[in-house]
């Protein structure tokens, strides 16, 4: 069976159990709670490796063929037209079909949470650069910054380093095939991380107010990945066939939207770049790496629209077009610094947009779609994913890093 069927069917089941459980019950929800945080753990379990061992290589063998920078100044450029394309239309959108108020509701502001780059640049080169690999595996991006230094100081002298060069491939192969063993059960995984999204989904169903923005951002995700996305793949030469692509990816988008965490993704999504799409192990690595931590503007885009509604919330008053534009520039600025978000960018980046925008005079806001925040983030996440999974086989595909492969070999 393959991995996006197992997907889809384990969704379905998990649905159907969420739907039938009592959302009141604060004893299924404890359980349903910690069994979600075992299932992340799981899926999380082999990323760390995975990454740090095949970005590595990637970097080595990219600067052996001397395509390193072109290929981080072509991903970046991507990158930054994505965000600004997502960011941008999602707004738009939002004022367009204008979702209804949201009633405000008092809550105590105990704490405040927000995006640190200071602290987050710190952590980037600490002391000892080995203890990036010691780390929980929430904050990847360090753990790049060393694959990067590494895979730099392997190309200093190869009479040196040929034996650690081939340990390091030999790692990377080895723990992509037990990345690939998790990929293989996340089908029972997801039965447990969408029971408890449709636990939750239904509460917020039960409430009724939030249903406009709810029905907007899922109907905007699916215009956007499943059908805008595709057609840009119309203008790569040779054509190719755009539904085949977003077959191979169906894979990753369900993990993304189910988990609603990116780190968890990153194998599943490795592992249907290879198989669906012979992408190569140089490409695939960088790209993903680059564009889950900086690529977050799915996130960013629906805490912009979260905060479109609550700024309709707070008062009767219509929002022009130059506010509009500055909550887009914000949203466009934090997307970049969502890399110690890996499970809650969007709520994250919408108390950040609260907490910069008017000084401070939202700072409260986001507390009103506190019981909408695993929503937003399972739309952000799958939409920052989709992202990835197409720009990754757009760069591939451009600079000659890929090999056809038949849906009847998709995995």
């Amino acid at each position: 069976m393959k991995v996006w069927v197992k997907l889809l069917i384990g969704s379905i089941l998990g649905m159907t159990i969420g739907f039938l459980l009592p959302t009141e019950s604060h004893g299924v929800i404890s359980v349903l709670s910690w069994l979600e945080k075992l299932a992340l753990g799981i899926g999380r379990y082999a990323v760390v490796p995975v990454l740090v061992f095949s970005l590595t290589v990637a970097v080595y063998e990219l600067r052996m063929d001397e395509q390193f920078w072109s290929m981080v100044l072509k991903n970046l450029l991507l990158i930054i037209v994505m965000t600004a394309f997502v960011i941008f239309s999602g707004i738009i959108t939002t004022v367009m079909f204008s979702p209804n108020r949201v009633p405000i509701e008092s809550a105590e502001l105990t704490e405040i949470t927000n995006v640190d780059p200071a602290a987050d640049i710190l952590e980037l080169f600490p002391s000892n650069m080995l203890s990036v690999l010691g780390g929980n595996g929430i904050y990847l991006f360090p753990v790049c910054v060393f694959a990067f230094f590494l895979g730099m100081g392997l190309n200093y002298d190869r009479n040196y380093s040929k034996l650690v060069i081939s340990l390091v491939d030999s790692l990377s192969r080895i723990f992509y095939h037990i990345a690939s063993f998790f990929s293989e059960i996340l089908g029972f995984i997801i039965i447990v991380l969408s029971s408890y999204w449709a636990v939750r989904f239904n509460g917020i169903l039960e409430a009724k107010v939030y249903k406009d923005l709810v029905v907007m951002l899922g109907i905007f995700s699916v215009v956007l990945c499943f059908g805008i996305l595709p057609l840009f793949l119309y203008f790569l030469k040779p054509r190719v066939n755009p539904w085949l692509v977003l077959t191979g990816f169906l894979g990753p988008a369900l993990s993304a939207f189910f988990s609603g965490d990116i780190n968890l993704t990153i194998p599943v999504l490795q592992r249907h770049s290879k198989e669906n799409f012979g992408i190569r192990r140089r490409s695939s690595s960088l790209s993903i790496a680059l564009f889950t931590t900086f690529c977050r503007c799915g996130s960013a885009m629906t805490a912009a629209a979260g905060f479109i509604v609550i700024i309709k919330s707070y008062s009767y008053m219509g929002i022009g077009s130059v506010e509009l534009f500055k909550i887009g520039l914000y949203a466009f600025v934090i997307s970049f610094l969502l890399a110690r978000h890996p499970g809650d960018g969007a709520y994250i980046a919408l108390a950040a947009i609260c907490l910069s925008y008017g000084g401070g005079e939202f700072k409260a806001g986001y507390l009103i779609l506190r019981p909408l925040a695993f929503y937003l983030v399972a739309v952000g996440t799958f939409i920052d994913i989709m992202l990835c999974a197409f720009g990754s086989y757009i760069l591939a595909r451009t600079n000659g890093l890929i090999e056809e492969k038949h849906l009847v070999r998709f995995i």
